[in-house]
C-alpha cells in the first residue's frame, strides 16, 4: 500500500483565520493542502483517494490533456459505444469528417415543398414535364406535409420515410412511385444544402415482376350503348369528345390531357387524319392518327363548328356519364388501341398512332379483342349516319397509313 488514509482537520492560520486541511501520503509523498471550506477539502480528499485507487489497480495516475471535463466524459462515452465494433476512435472521427456535412441552414418542410413545387411549375411552363405530373407530385407532397407537420427537411430520416411510403398497405408499384417522387424532392433539397445526405437512398425499392396484363376495355355493346346515350344527352354536345376519345384514342383527361388542348383545326376530316402537335401530345412528340370511317361519320354528323370538342362544364358532364357507365380514366383509349390491334394486327402502326412504345402495346393491348369485335366496334355509327352520307359497312382491314402522311398533314 503506497498511501495513507487522508484526513480532514480544522487548522488555524497564523493570521488567526481558520482553514480545512487535507493531510496524508500518496505514493510515498506527503500531501498537505489547505482549503477555505470543508466542502472543498472533502472534494480534494475524494480526488486523492481516486488517484490512490488508480495507482493500486495499475492504471495511470494522471494524464495531461487540453480537454474539458465535459469533453473527457464525451470521449469516454464514445469509447464505450465503439467497444467491440472493430473501429478505432480516430477511424470514426476521420470517417465523419470526410462524409458528414452539417446543413448550412435548417429549412422548414412547408417552405421546402413550396419552393420545390414552384420549380416544378416552371418546368411545366417550359414543357419539361406535364401538368398531370405536377398535380401528382403536389398531391403526394401534401400527404408528406400532413404526415410530418412542423418538421424540418433534415429531420426526415430513412427510418421515418420507409413506413410513410408503405402506409395503408399499398402495392409494390405504389411504394416505388411514392419513393420516386420523394427521391427527386430530396435531391432538390440536397443541392440546396438543406440536408447533408439523401435519406431516400436507404429507403428500400422493390423489383416488380414483369408480366403481360390486359388493359381494361369496353365491350362492343357497352361502347354502342355509351355513344347512343351521349348522342341524345344534352343535345349531342358531348359527342365530339366521346367520339374522339373512343374511336381515335385521344388521351381523355379533361383537365390536362390531349383532348383538352386539341383544336378543331387539328382534326382534318378532308385529309382523313388528326394531327397531334407537340404542344398537345402528352410526350411532346408529333403524331398523326388516321380517322376511321365510323369516326368520320360521327364528326360529319356532329361538326366541330357546331359542337366544340370541349364544351362548357365538360368536367361535370363527363363525370355524370362516367358514373352512369362506370368509365375509368383511360378505358376509352384502351378500347380504341385494343380494337385497332385486333383489326390491323400491326404493333408498329398502333404504337405510332397511339403515342406509345411497341413494348407497351404488346404488353397491354395485344390479343385483348378479336377481329370480329373490332369489326363491330368500328361499325358503330350515329343515328344521323344517313345525313352524314357514310355507308354502314366497315372499311377493309388494312393498316391506315397516317404515319407516313405526317409531312403532308403538317
Amino acid at each position: 500500500m503506497n498511501y495513507s488514509e487522508f484526513l480532514i482537520s480544522r487548522f488555524e492560520n497564523r493570521n488567526g483565520s481558520f482553514s480545512w486541511r487535507v493531510d496524508g501520503r500518496l505514493n510515498g509523498v506527503r500531501i498537505r493542502r489547505n482549503f477555505k471550506t470543508k466542502e472543498e477539502a472533502c472534494a480534494e480528499k475524494a480526488a486523492l483517494e481516486t488517484k490512490a485507487a488508480q495507482i493500486e489497480s495499475g492504471r495511470p495516475n494522471e494524464i495531461a490533456t487540453f480537454l474539458t471535463i465535459d469533453q473527457v466524459r464525451d470521449a469516454e462515452m464514445a469509447f464505450r459505444r465503439l467497444e467491440g465494433a472493430g473501429h478505432s476512435f480516430m477511424f470514426c472521427a476521420d470517417f465523419t469528417l470526410a462524409n458528414y456535412r452539417t446543413p448550412e441552414r435548417q429549412r422548414q418542410l412547408t417552405e421546402a415543398v413550396q419552393e420545390y413545387l414552384a420549380a416544378k411549375e416552371r418546368e411545366r411552363d417550359q414543357r419539361a414535364i406535364t401538368a398531370c405530373q405536377v398535380i401528382y407530385i403536389s398531391r403526394e407532397l401534401r400527404c408528406l406535409l400532413k404526415a410530418f407537420p412542423g418538421c424540418t427537411v433534415s429531420e426526415l430520416s430513412a427510418q421515418r420515410l420507409t413506413p410513410y411510403c408503405e402506409r395503408n398497405k399499398p402495392s409494390l408499384k405504389t411504394v416505388n412511385n411514392r419513393r420516386g417522387i420523394l427521391s427527386t424532392f430530396f435531391k432538390f433539397a440536397f443541392q440546396r444544402d438543406w440536408i447533408a445526405t439523401n435519406p431516400i437512398e436507404k429507403v428500400p425499392s422493390f423489383r416488380l415482376a414483369r408480366r403481360r396484363s390486359s388493359a381494361a376495355t369496353l365491350t362492343v355493346a357497352q361502347a354502342r350503348e355509351l355513344m347512343a346515350f351521349v348522342e341524345t344527352h344534352e343535345g349531342g354536345a358531348l359527342v365530339p369528345f366521346f367520339a374522339l376519345c373512343l374511336f381515335a384514342g385521344i388521351r381523355p383527361c379533361v383537365r390536362a390531357g390531349e383532348i383538352s388542348k386539341l383544336q378543331p383545326e387539328h382534326v382534318r376530316l378532308d385529309e382523313g387524319v388528326i394531327l397531334i402537335p407537340p404542344e398537345v401530345s402528352k410526350v411532346h412528340e408529333k403524331r398523326v392518327i388516321a380517322i376511321q370511317p365510323n369516326l368520320a361519320a360521327w364528326l360529319r354528323a356532329y361538326p366541330l363548328a357546331n359542337a366544340p370538342i370541349v364544351p362548357k362544364n365538360l368536367q361535370h358532364s363527363r363525370a355524370r356519364v362516367a358514373k352512369r357507365f362506370a368509365l375509368s380514366a383511360d378505358v376509352m383509349r384502351h378500347t380504341f388501341i385494343s380494337m385497332f390491334i385486333a383489326k390491323y394486327r400491326s404493333l408498329g402502326e398502333a404504337a405510332l398512332q397511339a403515342g406509345n412504345s411497341e413494348a407497351v402495346i404488346r404488353k397491354h393491348y395485344l390479343d385483348v379483342k378479336s377481329g370480329a369485335e373490332a369489326a363491330e366496334f368500328f361499325n358503330i355509327l350515329p343515328t344521323r349516319a344517313a345525313q352524314a352520307g357514310v355507308p354502314s359497312a366497315p372499311a377493309a382491314a388494312t393498316a391506315p397509313r397516317a404515319s407516313v402522311d405526317v409531312q403532308r398533314a403538317a
